[in-house]
């Protein structure tokens, strides 16, 4: 169960730098110029990034959590 807290904490840290980083370059740009619903286009275009990033975060914590409990203290 401490494996799923880690992964969720990193999850929503990692889709939250992901959306930052996208707002940056231009995704509000985007969106704000949009002619069609945003729902219909726009977030298509942004969820898979958002949630790569959750996922590449969450990951990482894991095996960084699995080393940090596999080295021996010295």
């Amino acid at each position: 169960m401490e494996g799923f807290k880690i992964f969720r904490w990193w999850f929503i840290i990692g889709a939250l730098l992901a959306l930052a980083v996208i707002m940056i370059q231009g995704g509000m740009r985007d969106i704000m110029l949009a002619q069609e619903p945003i729902w219909e286009t726009k977030m298509v275009e942004f969820i898979p990034p958002i949630v790569g990033g959750g996922l590449l975060g969450g990951c990482i914590a894991l095996i960084l959590n699995r080393i940090k409990k596999t080295t021996p203290p010295q």
